[in-house]
């Protein structure tokens, strides 16, 4: 790939200055990094024009395109009133906004809202509060979670706790607390003749086996609903959804619903826990909320939870917080992604987007290389069938020369593009992917 002066010099100056997320940085000796100049929609441009289209939404936060003109907008005028003030005392119309709207959606079921920066810290936040609950209630040997095979909620020590994905996980072993994982509803793993529903069910058997024994001490179930997204996108019927909460209440053990990555859209309905007709004791939400222009996240959960909290004894409050807590525009950006939600249809247009992508994809469906194609919402992923061990870098790299911004799981391929994607980059990205499969060396 030729580069200009421009891209070459800030790729210099990047390795020398920047240490980069989830990357051993010696691949960049044969991997370069992408210069990133520009946004406009579906597309980043580097300094030459050379373009890329985002098919993963720049690690799953971008909903309506990069440099969205009304997000955009809705920040530029915030700058001018108020950037940031201390959430301890102080309150804005920002940030009680987004939390009105946010517990309308959830029929106000889940009426208060705690801001965090991002999807991990929201994860501790839930887990704390969930042992804290338990312990204001005079249960304070409720100290243990349980979380999914194959889970991934985040990359700092109480997230880590609660995730099973090894690559992130091992290494800080000895600094994790303990916690308990139960199988997978991921419907690649049911048996022959086995449907989706039926292997969820059986799954959700497993939980309550779990819990029938250790109920006693254990505060919470946390659960990334329908698609568990860095074990390699696995996707489950909703059916475990309804049965995990029912099997919740009867144990008393709180249903924490890490939609992270599945919330505003992604799955089909605007959180993805709505298409099991449940509610959750915690929501979980970041990534999408400000259509990925910055860092946000929050903690919905239920009044009878936040009264736990509410008394004259300081230690009985739930005292975290993190200086930029509810940042002024970045609950402006969220405010105004709610907006398109509510002026646009965007879950509607999304059914009709969702049914155009599967039918372009369909020859991705069927090449003999490929496994496991699926489909939930916004979310697509299907499974490579090679023993290269470098496949995930060498796909990435062949990728991009073909435009795509396509970063694999493993063998897991997945698209999960902006929800402003048009019918010719749809048919770009499909066609260009077939491309790379039958480019694939021979195992």
């Amino acid at each position: 790939m030729q580069t200009s002066t421009r891209n070459e010099l800030l790729l210099k100056r990047s390795l020398a200055a920047v240490w980069h997320p989830c990357t051993q940085m010696k691949q960049h000796e044969w991997l370069p990094l992408v210069p990133v100049a520009r946004g406009a929609g579906c597309w980043l441009y580097d300094f030459d024009g050379r373009r890329y289209l985002d098919a993963i939404s720049s690690w799953w936060v971008n909903l309506f395109g990069h440099c969205n003109p009304r997000i955009g907008a809705a920040l530029a005028d915030q700058l001018g009133q108020l950037e940031h003030v201390l959430l301890a005392g102080f309150s804005h119309e920002p940030v009680v906004a987004p939390s009105e709207r946010l517990a309308r959606a959830t029929g106000g079921a889940l009426g208060h809202c705690f801001y965090a920066s991002d999807g991990a810290s929201a994860v501790e936040i839930a887990l704390k509060m969930s042992y804290h609950y338990w312990r204001n209630r005079g249960r304070p040997a409720k100290t243990r979670f349980v979380s999914l095979a194959g889970s991934y909620h985040g990359e700092t020590l109480g997230a880590l706790a609660v995730s099973d994905v090894r690559l992130f996980k091992d290494t800080y072993a000895p600094l994790v607390m303990a916690s308990s994982q139960v199988a997978s509803p991921d419907w690649r793993l049911a048996e022959k003749g086995e449907s989706a529903r039926d292997y969820a069910a059986r799954c959700a058997a497993a939980l309550e086996q779990h819990l029938q024994q250790h109920h006693a001490e254990t505060a919470a179930l946390i659960v990334e609903p329908l698609v568990q997204g860095a074990s390699g996108m696995a996707m489950h019927d909703a059916e475990y959804l309804r049965r995990a909460r029912a099997i919740c209440n009867r144990y008393e053990v709180h249903f924490i619903a890490d939609e992270i990555m599945t919330g505003f859209g992604r799955t089909g309905s605007f959180f993805a826990h709505q298409q099991a007709a449940i509610t959750p004791d915690f929501l979980l939400l970041s990534k999408g909320i400000t259509g990925g222009y910055l860092p946000l996240s929050v903690v919905m959960t239920r009044g009878a939870i936040y009264q736990a909290f509410y008394d004259d004894d300081v230690t009985r409050g739930f005292l975290h917080s993190h200086s930029y807590t509810g940042n002024t525009l970045a609950c402006r950006a969220a405010l105004a992604t709610l907006d398109i939600f509510d002026g646009e249809q965007v879950i509607e247009a999304n059914r009709a987007r969702s049914a155009r992508i599967t039918t372009a994809a369909q020859a991705i469906a069927r090449h003999p290389r490929v496994a496991h194609f699926r489909n939930t919402g916004m979310i697509w992923a299907f499974d490579v069938q090679t023993a290269d061990p470098l496949f995930t870098r060498r796909f990435f790299a062949h990728a991009l020369e073909r435009e795509l911004l396509l970063r694999p799981l493993g063998n897991t391929v997945y698209f999960m593009p902006p929800y402003v994607i048009g019918d010719d980059e749809i048919e770009l990205l499909a066609g260009r992917t077939v491309e790379l499969l039958d480019a694939l060396p021979a195992d």
